[in-house]
């Protein structure tokens, strides 16, 4: 049997990533009110539907959170391949709230667009260089830890953190425009939040898409099958295989093989070949294996 235990891994990756979310909570919490004062106090709708947005954030953040707990718990007699789904359905629901909250502050951009009122202050922008370089700065390190671990939902919300950044860049080139160019350029900033949920709902469309493929079983890609049959292969008595199937489950993979070995072997002896086989999928830690299902077949005489 092999030494590793894939669930207790995949538990903690969970639980590692829990905590990370957990922390993006707390830094929105902050910027929130930072954002909230700055353009209430600074004239400047950009700031307010970045806070907005940022009180929303924790909202499905929280979500993010709750599904990485429930993705965490073993498997069990009604969900014998562990929770692992969870997590692919919370960044689902977090990406449709992408879509909800870019065309939220669509319409009211557009509303202020046409509103007349007074240019912002000079200070926001020191507001927003502040929020750019935090939220930058914990997208791109949320971003690596959901390649790290294979996490759809933790690229959701490294994307999440990422378009908040986008909308202050956007409001942080619009102000400067409206206190370049002066009087009759109070919108400016309007009309770069207005630009910047085209690219958030581009965006979100692209994680949708990802989510929805881990929910629906997406194969896995064929580099990662490729390197299953290469493992496969190695196992001493394995001549050849017949089919593999491999599909991402929360923060882990499962795998369906077919094994094609000599004919006259005994029942034991095949037995045996194929738990090498798995023993040896479910060794391999840079694959994220956590159950595999092995089916002997007599090899072509």
């Amino acid at each position: 049997m092999p030494s590793r235990n894939p669930h207790q891994e995949a538990t903690q990756r969970a639980n590692d990533s829990a905590r990370l979310v957990l922390r993006g909570i707390g830094l929105n919490a902050l910027l929130a009110v930072v954002k909230l004062a700055g353009g209430i106090f600074g004239h400047t709708y950009a700031l307010i539907a970045d806070a907005a947005e940022s009180m929303l954030d924790i909202l499905t953040s929280t979500l993010v959170w709750a599904g990485f707990r429930v993705a965490a718990q073993p498997p069990d007699a009604n969900h014998p391949y562990g929770h692992g789904k969870a997590e692919p359905l919370a960044g689902l629901v977090v990406s449709l709230v992408i879509f909800l909250m870019a065309g939220w502050i669509a319409l009211h951009a557009v509303h202020e667009i046409r509103t007349p009122h007074q240019g912002p202050a000079w200070w926001t922008l020191v507001v927003l260089a502040g929020v750019i370089v935090a939220k930058t700065w914990f997208s791109r390190r949320m971003g690596m830890a959901g390649e790290l671990v294979g996490s759809t939902a933790l690229g959701i919300e490294a994307m999440h953190h990422w378009s908040d950044a986008m909308t202050s860049a956007a409001a942080f080139v619009g102000i400067s425009i409206a206190l370049w160019a002066g009087p009759g350029w109070e919108t400016a900033d309007d009309w770069a939040a207005l630009f910047a949920c085209v690219i958030i709902a581009f965006n979100g469309f692209g994680m949708f898409m990802k989510a929805l493929g881990d929910v629906m079983d997406t194969a896995a890609p064929k580099n990662f099958e490729n390197e299953i049959r290469s493992l496969a292969l190695s196992v001493p008595g394995v001549r050849a295989l017949d089919k593999l199937r491999a599909r991402k489950s929360g923060l882990s993979h499962l795998v369906d093989i077919h094994v094609c070995v000599d004919g006259r072997l005994t029942v034991r002896e095949g037995h045996a070949i194929a738990h090498a086989v798995k023993d040896a999928l479910i060794a391999s830690r840079a694959h994220g294996i956590s159950d595999v299902t092995v089916h002997i077949e007599p090899a072509p005489e």
